[in-house]
């Protein structure tokens, strides 16, 4: 029986862009100063201030592998959510499941978990101003609007950010309230992609000031996303019994639609002239239908699935930041509570199809009289996640020779997982108890908690040179406990017949897995940074980062331990040409020990083992140029080379030589390709009493494995390698602008992952694949006030 996992919806991963020129990066988007129109006078480009460090500072002054979206380049690429913006960092791939369902990855860091609940925790933090935002089995997905920047800072972060930074962190900085005056705002787009329906999208801001020390902003957000996958007829015969069903009450032309809606209020309080509360709440809610990938089987863009099939994702977080001075001293607060719900709904019938056909599966499932029936399973799933954070810090002036950063950090995640999986007229007497219908059931509840202090100090030696070291002690619980398995009819060994007590988790029919696992240590980054002068410098850094360990619900099977990764990075961040050219990058070498991979093993389950090693090697680089006054050219690309310095075997407790090799030494390590870039131009100039703009963009992303072990990725495929287009041009006049844009010009069918419905030896026959969206042609227009 596989294992409960979150659906596989999604359209995956949106990845990466051209750069065939070798103009590789984004540098933070930077956008330039105005001049004279028609001058033809290039002007130098804007600071950009971060608070990757913990306190604000000028990007190329910080000596970390930073990419830096700001709000204009954000509206400019037409960004919106995690997969728009994600095609313009280089270093980060992901896996994504569906509208809410995503593991973000970087640089190589990746062994291809199957994102299950109670599999590893996700090795890329994601924090929404100064509060984590990553979940048990992933990020929250926030919608990009009204956002001042998002920050991507490659490498391991564990020193001021912690145990979901192991491989990097990404932070989205939302606008604050501001007490300067009355602004707002609104955006609505229609659009129309190819092969599929129309969406369609409304957004608004208000900022009001309520006293000369008190301001309120209030955002909203509601949008349609339209599907292009179409569930199209057809039939399927299980052998045993001789039974054909059809799917003609599911068929449905571009069933994948999506519609998004919540809303954001910040309230910002100036107590005194030192003192700031910020208090903040954010609610959304994402209702997905269908799946996001096609079955090339059925033909393209298409399914066939027997099934309804939808997601419907609800957070809401409180937030409060707290922000003042003691004497010379900055002190900052900052705590969350957060809490999600999510049903979802998702054929199964693939599972049910092979392991029919191979081992004869229908054979066990009857009706109350006993007769052969559809033995198709579908999965309804109901899991509750609540997560609580806090963070004390204190930093020191940053104007003195010696710079601080210290602080403590608790939090506590939780999530009620129910997974059930239904046959329709299923036997009562093969049943899960006090649970009709269902042959299989998930009722746990998993509770991960992490405490840590933390510190930094920064030195400067000379006026040139500067020093950094950090460290932080950490201590992980996590503990699983519940019900997993069969009904007693259908199963002597496994499920209610492996009970040892009554259900604690409410809902279960017993209890057959109690276990919890804590561990303690440390993390640490050194840092050396060398300015030749006010516009170039290089750093070398050697930083280590972690991720928790946990509990394998078979219970035979040991916890799984944190994996570490090392890393040892150079880098350089210039300026040239009266500072309208900006050249960053860097390169690194990792080494990724004991890592952890997930896979279903024995009965369908997933395992999670410490594996043994894998090293990781890349270039990063970043290119921000302002040709003219109306021309900029910005780019941004990676090279990564991520492989097993050790061979990986499944089967480690048994075989501890490893003599059956599921994946050799010098094996590529899943889900990232090895060449990742971009390229944008953007041009502007006066139109008569208006301003307009050209804009083109081209993605290129490589060809990439979506598995780790050379069987199973034999099976699946490689994902080829794909280049798409964007187009926009618009004009802008006093308060409003216009804009007609086009995404995926070509409309490449551009893959980002594959997946089989259950263990790839079984149905990987019938192996999905995920594409970018087709081609979408729109019109925008908005209004500031």
């Amino acid at each position: 029986m596989e294992d409960p996992k979150i659906p596989r919806r999604g359209l995956r991963w949106s990845a990466g862009l051209l750069a065939t020129t070798m103009l590789t990066g984004i540098a933070a988007p930077a956008a330039a100063q105005t001049s004279a129109a028609g001058s033809g006078t290039a002007v130098g480009l804007e600071e950009v201030v971060v608070t990757a460090q913990k306190r604000s500072e000028n990007l190329q002054d910080v000596p970390v592998s930073i990419v830096a979206l700001g709000s204009q380049k954000l509206d400019q690429l037409q960004i919106s959510d995690y997969q728009d913006f994600m095609k313009f960092l280089p270093s980060v791939s992901f896996k994504r499941a569906g509208p809410g369902f995503t593991n973000i990855y970087m640089r190589g860091v990746a062994s291809g978990e199957n994102g299950n609940h109670s599999g590893p925790l996700p090795s890329v933090g994601v924090y929404l101003d100064e509060q984590p935002v990553t979940t048990i089995t992933g990020p929250l997905e926030v919608h990009i609007y009204d956002i001042e920047r998002v920050e991507a800072l490659a490498g391991p972060q564990g020193t001021l950010y912690g145990a979901s930074s192991q491989a990097g962190t990404i932070r989205i900085i939302t606008n604050k309230p501001s007490t300067a005056g009355f602004k707002a705002g609104y955006d609505v787009q229609l659009n129309t992609v190819a092969h599929g329906d129309q969406g369609y999208s409304a957004e608004g801001f208000v900022n009001q000031p309520l006293t000369d020390k008190m301001a309120v902003r209030i955002v909203g957000w509601a949008v349609h996303d339209a599907g292009f996958i179409d569930n199209v007829k057809g039939t399927r015969t299980f052998p045993t019994g001789n039974i054909t069903i059809n799917n003609n009450q599911a068929a449905e032309d571009n069933y994948n639609d999506v519609d998004t809606y919540g809303a954001r209020a910040a309230l910002k309080i100036d107590l005194d002239d030192n003192w700031t509360v910020t208090p903040q709440i954010m609610a959304q809610r994402t209702e997905a239908n269908g799946l996001f990938a096609y079955d090339p089987t059925v033909g393209k863009l298409k399914v066939t699935h027997f099934y309804p099939e939808k997601s419907d994702d609800k957070w809401a977080q409180a937030t409060m930041t707290i922000q003042g001075k003691v004497s010379n001293l900055d002190l900052t607060y900052a705590g969350a509570y957060l809490r999600r719900w999510i049903d979802t709904q998702s054929d199964y019938s693939d599972y049910s199809y092979f392991y029919d056909t191979m081992f004869g599966y229908g054979a066990y499932i009857t009706d109350d009289a006993g007769h052969f029936i559809n033995s198709s399973q579908y999965i309804q799933g109901k899991d509750y996640f609540t997560k609580q954070s806090h963070e004390f810090r204190v930093t020191t002036p940053a104007d003195q020779k010696l710079r601080l950063v210290a602080g403590l950090f608790y939090q506590r995640q939780t999530h009620n997982i129910q997974q059930r999986y239904r046959i329709d007229n299923l036997a009562g007497s093969l049943e899960v108890p006090g649970w009709p219908d269902t042959l299989w059931l998930t009722k746990q509840l998993r509770t991960d908690k992490d405490y840590a202090a933390f510190g930094e100090a920064a030195f400067d030696v000379t006026s040139k040179l500067t020093v950094t070291g950090g460290i932080r002690f950490f201590k992980a619980k996590n503990s699983l406990v519940g019900f997993f398995g069969f009904g007693p009819g259908y199963s002597s060994s496994t499920g209610v017949a492996k009970c040892f007590g009554p259900a604690v988790v409410e809902g279960g029919p017993c209890t057959n897995l109690d276990k919890s696992t804590s561990e303690s240590g440390h993390t640490y980054r050194l840092n050396a940074q060398y300015k030749f002068d006010r516009e170039r410098m290089v750093y070398v850094t050697y930083s280590t980062g972690f991720r928790p360990g946990g509990i394998n619900r078979r219970g035979t099977l040991p916890p799984y331990k944190s994996d570490f990764l090392k890393n040892l990075e150079f880098g350089w961040k210039t300026s040239w040409l009266d500072n309208r050219l900006r050249w960053n990058g860097d390169v690194y070498s990792e080494k990724w020990n004991n890592f952890q991979f997930s896979f279903l093993g024995a009965n369908g389950l997933t395992e999670i083992r410490n594996a043994n090693s894998a090293k990781m090697k890349g270039v990063e680089t970043d290119v921000n140029w302002r040709v003219t006054e109306g021309l900029s050219i910005t780019a941004a690309a990676a090279y990564t080379d991520a492989k097993l310095s050790e061979p990986y075997c499944n089967d480690i407790l048994v075989d501890p030589t490893c003599l059956n090799v599921d994946a050799p030494k010098g094996q590529r390590l899943p889900l990232t390709a090895k060449f990742k870039g971009n390229i944008t131009a953007r041009y502007e100039w006066d139109l008569g009493e208006m301003r307009a703009h050209v804009q083109g963009s081209a993605e290129r992303n490589g060809s990439f494995w979506p598995e780790l072990r050379t069987v199973e990725r034999n099976i699946e495929g490689k994902v080829p390698a794909y280049t798409s287009v964007d187009l926009a041009a618009g004009v802008e006049r006093a308060n409003w602008r216009a804009e007609v844009y086009v995404k995926n010009l070509f409309d490449k069918l551009g893959e980002t992952g594959r997946f089989a419905e259950c263990a790839t030896s079984v149905c990987g026959a019938e192996t999905y694949r995920y594409v970018i969206t087709p081609r979408t042609i729109g019109i925008k227009f908005g209004q500031s006030f």
